[in-house]
């Protein structure tokens, strides 16, 4: 009997086999620290100090974290379908449209708690509207999904350039990129959150979005594991010819499914958009479409996976961003190879622990 097919305990599953992964791909990164010159454990605690050790390095962290649980949770959406959608970057990119056009119109009659509701609902609308075309090719004509994310990541891409560029600029500036948004049309900071643990925010643009991210997570748990909708999806995800032959009807969850995970993309551009730059600007997303999917692997497609999945990669982009700036050696670009080994471990080589995991397991519960 093959391994794959064993079942283990969630703990092993959710807790052990990603955690064994991660020691892995940071003793490989400490080995690479080490190969050029600089002490792995001193990089080590400046990593985690630059990311955690100030209640502003700790308002960045949890900033990138929050624009991670979206594309993190986009992903995970479409994965229980049986969908890789790998679009994301273009759909939270569309989602900003989405919701600056929202804030551009309410900014100045109404406050803010006002125009978040309807932004929320712009971003989520634009995200999945941007979805939509790739999942009707999919459900319809067999067009494979993620080579139609693909393209429509570099025409959102090329949409939004053209649109700030000859549109929504503001006349007679140079730089591509609407007005600054009114304080009705911003996300205030969560000052006093980080107060309550005797931190100040400083210039770190940690905003309400978080909690919005959050409350996403939940909903998204209640989705998949709480309704009919989301049984059809995962048994559509582990075995379309099953879940057609039961009559579950295969193009309208694919599209549903596709829908709700651009939506959920979309709703990352809340975070850049509205909570830190307060206008609509060129490449706002910053790749989390792309990590989105790493976060989604590592945290197993689990909402309360994904949230702890997107600290990790959190930590790794701010406490990167500081370790670069104490150790030089240490360029940007060996950040990006601790973040790329922290991907292959949790995802190409997700199951590498799994069989001997298995056979320790089945010792024991025979013991």
């Amino acid at each position: 009997m093959s391994t794959a097919s064993v079942p283990l305990p969630n703990w092993i599953n959710y807790g052990l086999i990603p955690l064994l992964n991660l020691i892995v791909a940071f003793f490989i990164s400490g080995l690479v620290v080490w190969w050029i010159g600089e002490n792995p454990f001193t990089a080590l605690r400046l990593l985690i100090e630059g990311a955690l050790g100030r209640g502003d390095a700790v308002g960045f962290t949890l900033f990138y974290t929050t624009s991670f649980i979206f594309t993190g949770l986009s992903v995970a959406v479409a994965f229980h379908a049986g969908l890789f959608n790998i679009g994301s970057e273009g759909q939270a990119y569309i989602g900003g449209l989405g919701a600056a056009l929202v804030a551009l119109a309410l900014d100045q009659y109404v406050p803010w708690y006002v125009t978040m509701p309807f932004a929320i609902i712009g971003a989520a609308l634009f995200g999945a509207g941007w979805a939509f075309i790739p999942a009707w090719l999919q459900a319809k004509r067999g067009s494979h999904i993620v080579i139609t994310t693909i393209m429509f990541n570099f025409i959102g891409a090329a949409l939004m350039v053209y649109l700030l560029v000859n549109v929504l600029i503001v006349p007679g500036k140079m730089a591509p990129e609407t007005r600054t948004f009114l304080p009705g049309g911003q996300l205030p900071k969560l000052d006093w959150l980080m107060a309550l643990f005797g931190a100040k925010l400083g210039p770190a643009p940690f905003n309400v979005s978080f909690i919005i991210a959050l409350v996403m997570c939940y909903l998204v748990w209640l989705l998949i594991w709480r309704t009919k909708l989301g049984y059809e999806m995962r048994t559509l995800g582990i075995s379309p010819s099953a879940a057609v032959y039961a009559g579950i009807p295969y193009s309208r969850t694919v599209i549903i499914a596709m829908l709700i995970s651009g939506g959920l993309a979309g709703m990352m551009a809340l975070n850049p958009v509205m909570g830190a730059s307060a206008r609509l600007q060129v490449e706002f997303v910053g790749g989390a479409g792309f990590v989105g999917i790493a976060v989604s692997l590592m945290g197993r497609s689990h909402p309360v996976g994904i949230i702890f999945a997107a600290l990790l990669f959190g930590i790794l982009y701010q406490g990167g961003a500081d370790l670069s700036f104490e150790m030089p050696n240490i360029t940007r670009e060996m950040i990006v190879v601790i973040q790329g080994l922290v991907i292959l471990f949790a995802g190409a080589l997700e199951y590498m622990f799994r069989p001997a995991l298995v056979h320790i397991y089945q010792r024991f519960k025979r013991a």
